[in-house]
């Protein structure tokens, strides 16, 4: 039995993604998906790359994942996933790629600065 791993990253999440042929079981942190993220939308990004290369249910995959929320969380599983999935079959590039699941999103979260409240955001000025 063939197994892809792939990692894929946003934010500060890091998803390791192990795929491999089965009946579209999907597990994260060795539970459920539906039992991890209780949103539909959160769900719905994570199954995005099998329902554009209409393989829903045709592989099983296994997810490692830490660091960062719930939504950077999603969209690091959507990553590996679309990496596995290529590796797999690299038809579904062109696919995957329009919809720009296989770009990796470069923002960050911003520094905080000396003498400032927050990244951009000062302490009250007062003239007088």
């Amino acid at each position: 039995m063939d197994i892809n791993n792939k990692t894929g990253r946003r934010k500060n999440a890091v998803a390791r993604v192990y795929l491999k042929e089965g009946n579209g079981k999907i597990t994260v942190n060795k539970r459920d998906v539906s039992e991890y993220f209780n949103t539909m939308i959160l769900r719905y990004r994570v199954n995005q790359p099998f329902l554009l290369t209409e393989t829903e249910g045709k592989f099983d995959v296994n997810v490692n994942v830490h660091g960062g929320g719930f939504t950077g969380q999603a969209e690091a599983i959507r990553l590996g996933i679309s990496r596995a999935l290529v590796e797999r079959d690299p038809e579904f590039r062109p696919m995957l790629k329009v919809e720009s699941l296989l770009t990796r999103d470069p923002r960050m979260v911003e520094r905080k600065k000396f003498g400032q409240k927050k990244a951009r955001k000062k302490f009250q000025f007062s003239k007088r």
